[in-house]
């Protein structure tokens, strides 16, 4: 049996009931073969794979707090420090009902590599909990949010983990987690990112994500032979990244003609109004309905259904495992040409296969989302600085790695005979640079 599939079966056997932390280890290491194949006896005296796939240390802590009633609710905490051998933990919190430690797991382990493909010096890094800020008043989220610090305060700082947003966790929630780790340790320090721009926040943080997804989609099209100007465009999602990446998408002369929500999806081809989506999701915090009831154009649908509407490129900005293997042949069958992800692992590994095999250009999450962390990473510097660059600055700066991400691994599948497979290129260009840092700081 070679080294990638004992490895792969021991973690199945070690971690039962955590699909989505094997789905990614399988995803990252299926495709690494050839890397591992031309170094597997080096590789497994270092027991290198064990020690990539093993967390350094995962934290599962009770949140007890107090709602409007009067009624005290209890929910779990989550941190998993994966691996800093390029530089301090660095990953979001995800606040949402779903979360459990297999999926804080597979998305630590993701980080490894998108934030290794920044160039920048960030390990990976995750955490959450199972509460759902949605429906709450501003005071339970704080109660929430308070709690949580006072426990996860214990385990990170500027130099040490830098947590950051995630599903569910925006401004309001950073606001609240920062006063109360500042309260309790008593140090001003940039320990968390994704803050407020009156107390250490970086410009362009917001947009981050979506834009830099743009950036990368621009450049992966025009590599090939495309131009995203006049291209039709389906996104899932209207959360941060759904919202900033239709907005550079019409910049960039494209048309966004989807977004969608956890109860339904809205198709509008005279093209998504963003400042209606804006007013929608991050003013009211309300259902597309409103939407569609206020823009004549739009169609609403309830449940599924995004992935149907023709479209030249399809950017899933929803959540995990949202475009299924019926999706992918709908897109194909719709003459889509590329799919970049700009969630954590949206596309099911069958779904995945399925476009690629049918030549529609593929850029995986931990590549053409990596806008956002890389942006954490820019805030960061600013903090140690003490300094405050302007939108212009850091939009400029983001734009140059997202750019240098594309041609990173489009090197890297080629250097390994896999041209044009950039999930391949980005988990080879992410690993190799983990795996040299690793080996030459010995069995740590």
């Amino acid at each position: 049996m070679s080294y990638v599939d004992e490895v792969l079966e021991r973690i199945i056997a070690k971690n039962p009931a955590e699909p989505e932390f094997h789905q990614a280890v399988k995803e990252v290491l299926s495709s690494l073969r050839p890397v591992i194949e031309a170094n597997e006896e080096k590789y497994r005296k270092e027991a290198l794979l064990e020690r990539l796939t093993e967390p350094d240390r995962q934290f599962k802590f009770r949140v007890p707090w107090v709602d409007d009633k009067g009624q005290v609710q209890v929910n779990t905490g989550y941190r998993v420090q994966f691996n800093n051998s390029i530089g301090p933990y660095k990953g979001g919190l995800r606040l949402h009902p779903s979360v459990n430690l297999g999926i804080i797991k597979f998305l630590g382990f993701e980080q490894i590599f998108k934030n290794s493909l920044t160039g920048l010096p960030i390990g990976g890094g995750k955490g959450g909990s199972d509460f759902d800020p949605k429906g709450k008043s501003d005071r339970e989220v704080m109660a929430f949010c308070q709690s949580f610090m006072t426990e996860l305060c214990k385990y990170i700082g500027a130099d040490t983990d830098v947590p950051a947003g995630d599903i569910g966790t925006g401004a309001r929630e950073i606001g609240y987690m920062f006063g109360q780790f500042k309260k309790i340790r008593g140090t001003y320090e940039g320990v968390l990112t994704g803050k407020g721009l009156s107390y250490g926040g970086s410009l362009a943080r917001t947009e981050a994500t979506g834009y830099g997804l743009l950036y990368l989609t621009e450049e992966m099209l025009k590599c090939n032979g495309h131009d995203i100007k006049g291209k039709t465009v389906c996104v899932s999602g209207s959360g941060n990244v759904a919202i900033y990446a239709t907005q550079k998408a019409h910049q960039l002369g494209a048309k966004v003609v989807t977004v969608s929500d956890s109860t339904g999806w809205v198709y509008d081809p005279e093209g998504i109004d963003v400042a209606l989506l804006k007013e929608v999701k991050e003013v009211k915090r309300a259902r597309l309905t409103e939407y569609a009831a206020a823009r004549p154009s739009a169609e609403y649908h309830e449940g599924r259904g995004v992935w149907t509407i023709k479209c030249d490129v399809a950017l899933p900005c929803a959540t995990q495992n949202e475009l299924l293997l019926e999706d992918a042949k709908a897109l194909v069958a719709n003459g889509c040409i590329a799919v970049a992800e700009g969630a954590n692992m949206p596309t099911t590994l069958d779904a995945t296969e399925y476009l690629q095999q049918n030549n529609v250009l593929f850029a995986p999450g931990k590549a053409a989302n990596a806008g956002g962390v890389a942006t954490s990473a820019l805030e960061m510097s600013q903090n140690s600085e003490r300094l405050s660059w302007t939108f212009e600055e850091v939009d400029s700066k983001l734009q140059g790695i997202m750019v240098n991400i594309f041609h990173n691994l489009d090197d890297a599948a080629k250097r390994y005979g896999k041209e044009g497979d950039y999930v391949a290129g980005a988990n080879i260009a992410g690993f190799e640079k983990v795996a040299e840092a690793m080996i030459a700081q010995g069995v740590v």
